[in-house]
């Protein structure tokens, strides 16, 4: 049987800690759905088409990494993709608690579907996409800590608020 992984977040923008859980879930799992969760309440630095865009780009030559977008229950959209498992990082203990909190709700809500917890490589386990917006937005550099890409598009975007 093929396990199908949805790896759920908003990514704006994408790390090098979201890429690294990314390619390491691929050595467990068959296919992973990164799945952009659009919330209108939040109002992102990077649109909803440009941030599935730079996935899209990032993740181009892995035929197995599919992107795709959902709002609501994420087990409703784990059920309707017929996922088995929800993939989620853990950075810091910091991290630990609500994730718990999630995870055993989902599991009240449908208990087919599992939580698996990763945490990305040491060199990463400190990076947040809020942590990048902040430093990239105070002139601080990021290289290394997102694609290339997505330092590239962050530059576009501090140009244009200039």
């Amino acid at each position: 049987m093929s396990t199908l992984a949805v790896f759920p977040g908003s990514f704006d923008p994408l790390t090098n800690g979201h890429v690294d859980i990314i390619s390491r879930g691929l050595r467990i799992f068959d296919r992973i759905i990164v799945a952009l969760l659009v919330n209108a309440e939040k109002a992102p630095l990077f649109s909803t088409s440009e941030r599935l865009d730079i996935l899209r780009e990032v993740f181009r030559s892995e035929p197995r990494v599919e992107m795709d977008t959902f709002d609501g229950l994420l087990v409703d959209y784990v059920e309707r993709r017929k996922a088995q498992v929800i993939v989620r990082g853990l950075r810091a203990v910091s991290d630990f608690e609500y994730e718990f909190q999630m995870a055993l709700m989902n599991r009240r809500l449908n208990g087919r579907i599992e939580t698996v917890f990763m945490m990305p490589a040491e060199q990463y386990t400190y990076i947040s996409s809020r942590l990048i917006k902040e430093v990239f937005s105070l002139g601080g550099k990021v290289d290394g800590l997102v694609p290339a890409l997505v330092e590239e598009r962050l530059r576009r975007k501090l140009a244009v608020k200039s």
